[in-house]
């Protein structure tokens, strides 16, 4: 695929590891090339001698922007946000239509400008960059000691005076980072560096400082430390929430690990075994679900379903959804006017949601099933070597509209049949193409002597790290007299 940029302008690529390292160590061998011209400054320096104050001036702040510049490198190697990443969307993203060249990012650090004030004639010497950084015009003149706080924004007003009283007094050097706001309005973050210049009999005769305009630097490292912290408020929050997540589906679901079984001894009783299917997104984001509970007088109760939403509001959805489905269950209510129940209950919650369900009722007394569906794939039915999906009774999504009504279906059981209920895939075509695969395992499902040997030979068949679609399979299987209770 061509680029999208100009022939003779080829698509930007990120840079290489290889490569980062490769600066980061020509930076770092540039770094101590500097600082050692620096000391060799240092040592023949003459404090009368203004060109050797200048070089080693320039050599201070050169080493200041290596070390900017290694720890700039340091992040990219380390794959946090690059400061110099256009914050204004200047670049043209990768696949974006040709346009004229961007503009380059503003440089991370600015103008670099000269001051000398000398202390015996009160002149003072101002570079023409130094009155650009300030936004004053020439003919103003530069400003004395005594002015320049003027400029500063008051809380930094006192670091200035504290850095100039110690040069002037205990001969120390200045090194230090201040505000100003210039005449057109700007805020700008200057770093000084100066000395002081001594006399013959050893008192400050005058102060010099190299001034550097470091706003661009501040601001980037500001963005970059606030985007790092809203990174941390926004993992802290997630984490928070998977946990309640996975806390409130664990008191409501009734298994642990993904797994249900449940088994009843006696004549026409169910064997019951569920488990989830592929899924790409952790246990605790699933919207489908599945539960099986055994009722007062020997009945047993089987739901699957889907329902929409993600986070603690899906979750409180399903906690109440559940929690609803069982106490009308154990009551007694038919499986139709449950799913009527739910759907009226989702409508009216304050967190509204779609869901699909399936929702059974079994009488092991006449080894009949009396089932409702909303809007989910009906059951496949397995006997003597074949499969096949029942057909549906009428039934709406739940949640999508006032009093649905949803009717019931009756099926009745022989020994050694086996119910596969499932949740729908990813639209028509992929809750087709798995019942299709279910169907294709009915010699396997009806030699199976347990629904976990069921359960367990569909997920090996069909729950595949391929399957990237949330779903889950709930087997019930009739036993005879003659079968094995699987402990």
């Amino acid at each position: 695929m061509p680029s999208p940029l100009f022939a003779d302008r080829p698509a930007p690529q990120p840079p290489e590891r290889g490569s980062v390292d490769a600066l980061i160590t020509q930076t770092r061998r540039l770094r101590g090339d500097v600082d050692a011209v620096r000391r060799d400054a240092s040592a023949e320096a003459d404090d009368d001698d203004i060109l050797r104050r200048w070089q080693r001036a320039l050599c201070d702040l050169a080493v200041h922007q290596l070390d900017d510049l290694g720890a700039h490198l340091d992040q990219l190697r380390a794959g946090r946000p690059d400061l110099t990443d256009d914050p204004h969307g200047t670049v043209p993203a990768q696949g974006r239509s040709a346009g004229p060249p961007a503009p380059r990012p503003a440089p991370l650090t600015g103008r670099v400008g000269s001051a000398e004030w000398n202390l015996l004639t009160d002149e003072v010497t101002w570079s023409d960059e130094l009155y650009e950084i300030f936004g004053r015009p020439q003919e103003a003149g530069p400003l004395s000691l005594d002015e320049l706080p003027s400029l500063l924004f008051p809380e930094d007003q006192a670091l200035l005076t504290a850095m100039v009283t110690a040069c002037l007094i205990d001969g120390r050097p200045i090194d230090g980072e201040f505000r100003v706001l210039t005449a057109q309005g700007r805020v700008r973050t200057l770093h000084m560096m100066g000395e002081p210049v001594l006399d013959t009999g050893g008192c400050t005769a005058s102060m010099w400082a190299v001034l550097r305009d470091v706003s661009t630097l501040r601001r980037s490292e500001r963005v970059l430390r606030d985007t790092r912290d809203s990174v941390h408020r926004r993992q802290h929050l997630a984490q928070t929430e998977q946990r309640l997540v996975a806390e409130l589906q664990q008191a409501v679901l009734p298994t642990r690990g993904g797994a249900l079984e449940l088994s009843r001894s006696g004549a026409a009783a169910l064997d019951v075994a569920a488990r989830h299917l592929g899924g790409a997104s952790a246990p605790t984001a699933r919207g489908d679900w599945y539960d099986a509970l055994d009722l007062p007088g020997g009945d047993t109760l089987m739901t699957v379903g889907d329902l929409t939403g993600q986070g603690v509001a899906a979750a409180s959805n399903l906690a109440m959804l559940l929690g609803a489905l069982r106490g009308m269950a154990v009551a007694g209510i038919e499986p139709g006017a449950l799913l009527g129940h739910l759907n009226q209950l989702l409508e009216t919650s304050r967190q509204p949601a779609l869901g699909s369900a399936l929702c059974a009722r079994y009488r092991p007394d006449t080894a009949t099933l009396v089932w409702a569906q909303a809007a989910n794939p009906a059951p496949l039915l397995f006997r003597d070597g074949t499969g096949r999906a029942l057909t549906p009774p009428d039934g709406v999504l739940l949640g999508a509209t006032t009093g649905a009504a949803y009717e019931q279906a009756d099926l009745r059981l022989l020994p050694g049949d086996v119910l596969v209920l499932h949740t729908d895939g990813e639209g028509r075509a992929g809750t087709e193409a798995r019942q299709n695969h279910l169907l294709a395992l009915a010699p396997l499902l009806t030699r199976a002597r347990t629904a976990r040997e069921c359960a367990e030979t569909i997920v090996a068949r069909l729950g595949g790290a391929g399957d990237t679609d949330d779903a889950c399979v709930m087997v019930a299987r009739s036993r005879g007299p003659e079968d094995r209770v699987d402990s």
